[in-house]
This record gives structure tokens, sequence and C-alpha cells, in this order.
């Protein structure tokens, strides 16, 4: 579709001067109305050629705020013309009827300079809208993000009043352990309690990813664990472990979340020092130091909650009369120097030989965080990749019950 021709005004006084400059601007397809008042111009009028003698001094301001404005006359020396230049007009053309082509070409140029305009004012009133709108978006946004900052503390506050006591000792055996979420929730957990004068049970968990879902699921975890405890008959302690991984993993398989976990489960016995344990897809792989030496306990297992009907071995270990055990979740790899991940658990090995407590594995890491789970803190440290977590079982020499 053709875009209309652009109006054309001409205002000078009737007569054959004024018809000889309408027919010269409409040469080439302009449309041209003439009269003598601006008033008399149509509304539609884009552009105003006119004489420099036909405008009153003091009118040329207020012509010129409202069009833009061609002068012709036929004198460079007109002082009408040079009052219209004074006022601060530049475009101007002396013997019009000489130089139409040029002209024309003022006026065309003119009303592209004029279209250009309008067109950088609509953006910038567009842009100043889109600002203005940015601003309430993140006002609005803060405000969410400082509701759920609010709420994830909470439900941090909350996480740490379900981890147990610690340090701890029962029945000899201290724990003890470090846990600090990537943010403010974690998808790391853990738990040691006596099953009753004989028996201890601790587990260690890392649910995938970090963040809200995994905490919740920790909370499942912790809830399923001591119903099952409560439902415990004291008997074959050596099962406990890889039963209650079975039917671990039935239960987030069927609650249909998309998250698995790695776990390690065992249960001590006091009288014989033995550990029955059971582990699934752990790692780093539980770490025993004794005598100068560091082993990783034996065995292997699947995640839990990822494959169906799946068997969790039952595994037994004899406990020296001194020990330390050590539990850390995969985050601790992200914080351990090695180009790859057989260096890296190599160095966590000669770390844990070499550090006697666990404060001083901590303070091996050089981490700007938090120095415990129960300093909340207030968002400064340093932002972790994943929740890392430590855990250190010692005995038995530690019975002060």
């Amino acid at each position: 579709m053709d875009l209309p021709k652009p109006l054309i005004g001409v205002l000078d006084e009737p007569g054959a001067y004024r018809d000889a400059l309408a027919d010269t601007i409409a040469r080439d397809g302009l449309a041209v109305f003439a009269a003598e008042r601006l008033e008399d111009l149509p509304r539609e009028t884009a552009l105003v050629v006119a004489h420099a003698q036909a405008i009153p001094s003091l009118a040329w301001s207020s012509l010129t705020e409202r069009l833009p404005t061609v002068v012709v006359s036929d004198s460079r020396l007109d002082a009408d013309l040079l009052t219209a230049v004074d006022v601060g007009l530049v475009d101007y053309v002396v013997e019009p009827m000489r130089h139409g082509q040029l002209l024309r070409r003022m006026i065309r140029k003119a009303i592209e300079l004029r279209r250009l305009e309008a067109e950088r004012n609509h953006d910038r009133d567009r842009l100043a809208q889109l600002n203005a709108h940015l601003e309430e978006l993140n006002e609005s946004l803060e405000t969410h993000l400082a509701l759920l900052r609010l709420d994830q503390q909470a439900g941090g506050q909350i996480q740490r009043k379900l981890l147990p006591v610690h340090p701890q000792t029962l029945g000899g055996v201290t724990c003890d352990y470090w846990l600090i979420p990537s943010l403010y929730l974690s998808g790391d957990f853990l738990d040691f309690q006596r099953l009753d004068e004989r028996f201890i049970l601790f587990y260690f968990a890392d649910v995938s990813g970090h963040g809200a879902s995994s905490a919740f699921v920790t909370v499942l975890l912790k809830y399923l664990f001591n119903r099952w405890l409560g439902e415990w008959d004291a008997s074959r302690p050596g099962e406990l472990p890889a039963h209650w991984l079975a039917i671990l993993n039935r239960e987030l398989l069927e609650t249909g979340i998309g998250k698995h976990a790695t776990l390690f489960i065992g249960v001590i016995d006091r009288q014989t020092h033995e550990l029955h344990y059971s582990l699934g897809a752990q790692l780093p792989k539980p770490l025993l130091v004794t005598d100068g030496k560091v082993v990783e306990l034996p065995g292997e297992g699947m995640p839990v909650g990822l494959f169906p009907d799946v068997e969790y071995p039952r595994l037994r270990y004899t406990l020296p009369a001194n020990f330390q055990l050590w539990l850390c979740s995969d985050g601790i790899l992200e914080c351990l120097p090695g180009e790859t991940l057989d260096a890296r658990l190599r160095e966590l090995e000669q770390r844990v030989l070499n550090c006697a407590t666990l404060e001083r594995l901590r303070d091996s890491l050089m981490l700007d965080t938090p120095r415990d789970i129960d300093a909340e803190g207030d968002g400064s440290g340093q932002e972790l990749p994943d929740d890392l977590t430590i855990m250190m079982l010692s005995g038995f020499g530690n019975d002060h019950e």
C-alpha cells in the first residue's frame, strides 16, 4: 500500500507568486495547500513553506514550534529573511522558482528529519515506560526474593532442629559433624542415636540436588527412620540397614518426586564392637582410620530411589578398640585439589589420616563459610557449589556417660 503524500502548506499572500511557488513544490508529487494565514492550514500539514514577508516578526517562533518550516525569499538581504534566521530558522531558499529542485530536496529532508525525531521521541517514551515497568518488576522481584529468603531461612532453622546434638557420646562412641548448606537449605542429612543399651544407629544421607526440594526429602527421611525405629523389635540388627534401604528405595519411588539419594546406614554393637552396615552408592566411601592407616569400608550398593526391587548388601566389619570413621558428602570433592576424581579421593584419604579431629579437617579446607551448622550466618560467606557435610565417629574409648 502506498503511503499518503505529506501535505505541504504554502504561506503567502494570494497571487501569481504564491501559485507559481505552489506549482514548483508540487512537481515531485508533493501535496500542496496554499493559505494566507497559519490558522487556515489543515491539521495534517506536515511542513510549511513560508515567504519571508508573509509572517510577522513575532510569529516566527510560534510557527517553528508547531511545524518544520522552510523560508523562501527573493533576496538574500531581505530583512524579513534575516529576522527568520535570527530566531533559529536555517532552512531557507533564495529565489525558489529558480532553485525548485533544491527547495523540494530541502522539503523532503526536513520532513524526513521530523519523522526521525518523532520516532526517537516515541522510542524514548517507550523506553521510559519500559524502564518504569522494569523498576516495578524489580521491586516486586526483590520483595518476592526477600520473602523466599525468609522462608528458606525458616526452613533451615527447622532442618537444624531435626539434626542430632553434637558432639554426642553414646556407649563409648562419639559423633560429631559439620554440615554447611550451599545456601540456606541442605540436601545432606544425618542422625546418631541409641537403639537400646547395646546398639547404636547412625545414618548419613546425600539427596540429589540441593535447596528446598532436596531438604523436603531429608525431612521425609527423618520421619520414616523415626517411625521404623519405633517399630523395631530389637531383633536381627545385622539385617536392619539393608532392610531399611530397601523399603526407603520403594518409598521414594512411590512418591514420584524424582529425587534419589546416596546413603550409609550403620548399627554399632557395643558388646562385640561389630559394625553392621549397608550402603547405597555412597561417594566418597566411608573411611576408617586406625593405627595410623586409612581404609575404605568395603561394599557396593545402588542409589536409593532410582531403580525398583533393589537388594542392598548386608555387611559387617569388626571395629578396633580405637577408631575414627569418616563420612563425607560429595560436596567435599569440590573443595579438594586434583584434576581427577581418583586424585581428589586420595587427597581426602591423606587429610583424614593427618587430621585427628573434625575441626582440623574442616580448617584444612580453608572455606569462607560459617564454622558450624548451628551458626546461621548473614549470607556473607562463600557460596558453595554443593552442600558439604562431614561426619566423624570415634570410639570405643569415649565412654563418659
